[in-house]
């Protein structure tokens, strides 16, 4: 349900975002943002294209 929440807030806001500011949008908190966002990395359902910034492909 998480990784859900997250990869839509990436979609909606369509650009490179740090994790921080993905949970203050998703109201979720950033420990659980970040394990959420490697699960979403390993699943190929998101990217980094560049260090610590993380968006939908």
């Amino acid at each position: 349900m998480n990784e859900e929440k997250i990869l839509e807030v990436m979609k909606n806001e369509a650009r490179a975002m740090k994790s921080a500011e993905i949970a203050t949008i998703s109201g979720i908190e950033k420990t659980v943002v970040d394990k959420s966002l490697k699960k979403l990395i390993a699943d190929g359902k998101i990217e980094s294209p560049k260090r610590c910034f993380y968006q939908a492909k």
